[in-house]
């Protein structure tokens, strides 16, 4: 229960009075039904089915005020009073469960929102070190299995609050009978606490297969086209059959388990149900009207004891679900990198007057392993230059990209902005001021334009236009059906690789960054296209920053300086003409070979 107090404490704090106000409630129509069967008492005596005297607190008060009263009129006025007591309970339990509702669904938005947001502001190797999928499992399955487990902690409350009125009310006619009935509720209660360690289990094999179900739905449909070009559709299937299966029997499992605890009290509820109604009358000589009243008290109680214990259940198979969540949010406390919104509030933009710079920086995924990604990194870019990094593939040029913009922070040495060390709270900040455009160009399922203003929101239609021109984009958009505002699909996936890749460039430089990163992003382009940017390019050479990792040697010509990676350190640096020109070094073997491979 540890996992759950918390969200108690939020539970209360989002509520504030309101869940005492509810609470109450509750108090009052548990009241209700109390005192609406005491009314039976005088009502059964009217109509003969019990003696005219009662010996039932309250009920004997409420029979002699109306000894003075005709049969028939004092039973007129014990039915309307007994309808209105139920009208007023039927309308309280609605309004208590319209607003339980309304607590309980506002309550799962600030949920969904607050983990969302704390998700968005975690920081670059919290996502490196996660699967999409499990955010996606955490968000769909695990939050929904929290919300339900907070509204069963509501019902219990409820429950608990309503049987502790009953039980007041039974002590009050019959403490005797209420002690043993607790006492046998109790026992079975103890009997059937290895039913709630089973749901425990129960609930946590389910979040372990739905997190195997989502991760499986979300790899295989990224992998769609490998599956159906290389006809691997009858093991996807079969992996699919199995493990519903397994959710399935899982499922069953937990309705085997609640289902044995309902039949154990329902068959225990009759046993002493008989019990009770001869040692009341033969043992204890109970009063007929009384005994009438503990009996229907009883047939109340049970059925709570028994609910008690299957809601109890319940919680027990969410409660993996709390642990889960609360760990994953303790994760992002930990990543937290920013406030939503701090890093454009109040900021003006960033303009860099000298340049980035690396002292010895040195970074590893894993800390446990002694492979370094980056080793004794060392460099400058000026401002307003261009610079080029290349490599073979896992030389380590996408991580310095990660540490030039801020993503990572270098296990060793430093990253310089105009001679300030960039720290954690800077990162969001110094991102502010740079477009990043990757190898694999992603677009949302939404219109063109929506696509290009999530990056600017203020651009305007002439600016959009301007930016997809830079990009070479804006001939094959307009002859889209829709423009601009043609829906794309998922991932852009109605659009070709080159024509993403213009696209997202063009949403790059709609930002009107300081520093332009691109991570091989013209790979995809046709000579034609890719030429066309290049001169693009060339003309921001000493308006803005630019990094470019290259795969095409041939395009990075007009760079200011030439990195070379290998390995993860940098075995070259220079003018593109002057590591040409080194015919032994790695850039100029790197050259040849494409130059064999395009003749």
């Amino acid at each position: 229960m540890k996992n759950v107090l918390p969200y108690l404490t939020k539970l209360r704090a989002f509520a504030g009075m309101k869940l005492y106000v509810y609470l109450f409630g509750m108090i009052v129509i548990s009241l209700l039904q109390s005192i609406g069967l005491f009314l039976l008492i005088p009502m059964l005596g009217l109509i003969g089915l019990t003696g005219s005297g009662t010996s039932v607190p309250f009920a004997s008060l409420l029979a002699r005020r109306l000894d003075g009263l005709p049969d028939k009129w004092a039973l007129a006025v014990v039915l309307v009073a007994f309808l209105l007591l139920l009208m007023a309970q039927v309308i309280l339990q609605r309004a208590q469960a319209i607003w339980s509702e309304k607590l309980e669904q506002s309550f799962n938005r600030h949920l969904r929102v607050e983990i969302y947001e704390s998700l968005l502001m975690a920081d670059w190797p919290f996502f490196l070190r996660k699967r999409k999928s499990d955010f996606i499992h955490m968000m769909t399955s695990e939050l929904p299995r929290v919300s339900y487990g907070i509204y069963l902690l509501l019902g219990l409350a409820t429950t608990i609050l309503f049987a502790a009125v009953q039980i007041g009310v039974a002590f009050w006619l019959s403490a005797e009978l209420t002690v043993a009935i607790l006492l046998c509720g109790a026992l079975l209660a103890l009997y059937s606490r290895r039913n709630v360690r089973k749901s425990e289990a129960l609930g946590e094999r389910a979040s372990a297969l739905s997190e195997q179900y989502f991760a499986g739905m979300t790899e295989h449909f990224n992998g769609i086209k490998d599956i159906k070009s290389n006809r691997m559709e009858d093991q996807h299937a079969a992996w699919f059959r199995t493990l519903n299966r397994e959710l399935e029997e899982n499922q069953v499992q937990f309705t085997r388990v609640q289902t044995a605890s309902q039949i154990s009290f329902k068959a225990v509820s009759g046993i002493l149900l008989a019990g009770f109604v001869f040692a009341s009358y033969s043992l204890f000589d109970v009063a007929p009207d009384r005994l009438v009243l503990i009996i229907l008290l009883f047939s109340r109680l049970w059925p709570t004891f028994s609910g008690l214990q299957s809601s109890w259940e319940q919680l027990a198979q969410t409660l993996p679900a709390f642990k889960n969540l609360a760990a994953l949010q303790q994760e992002v406390r930990t990543a937290k990198e920013l406030e939503l919104g701090d890093a454009a509030k109040d900021q003006p933009v960033l303009r860099i007057s000298r340049g980035i710079e690396c002292r010895g920086v040195s970074y590893r995924y894993d800390k446990q392993t002694p492979v370094y990604a980056l080793r004794d990194i060392n460099l400058q870019i000026a401002a307003n230059s261009m610079t080029a990094i290349v490599g073979k593939s896992g030389a380590g040029k996408s991580t310095l990209i990660d540490i030039l913009i801020g993503l990572l922070k270098p296990e060793q040495g430093e990253v310089l902005v105009d001679g300030q060390p960039l720290g954690k709270q800077d990162a969001a900040f110094f991102r502010g001021a740079v477009s990043y455009v990757s190898q694999d160009p992603f677009l949302f399922h939404a219109t063109l334009r929506e696509n290009l203003l999530i990056a600017a929101p203020g651009a305007n239609e002439k600016m959009m236009w301007e930016a997809l021109a830079f990009a070479a984009a804006d001939e094959f958009v307009r002859k889209l059906p829709d423009g601009l505002d043609t829906v794309l699909g998922d991932r852009g996936v109605r659009l070709s690789g080159g024509e993403r890749q213009r696209v997202v460039l063009a949403r790059a430089m709609l930002r009107k960054p300081s520093i332009l990163v691109l991570d091989e992003a013209t790979s995809a382009l046709d000579s034609e296209n890719e030429r066309t940017i290049q001169l693009a390019l060339d003309r921001l050479k000493g308006m803005l920053t630019i990094i470019v990792i290259a795969h095409r040697l041939s395009t990075i010509r007009g760079a200011d300086q030439v990195l070379v990676l290998e390995n993860g350190a940098i075995v070259q640096q220079g003018g593109y003409q002057q590591l040409s020109g080194e015919r032994e070094g790695v850039f100029g073997k790197l050259l040849r070979y494409q130059d064999v491979v395009n003749s």
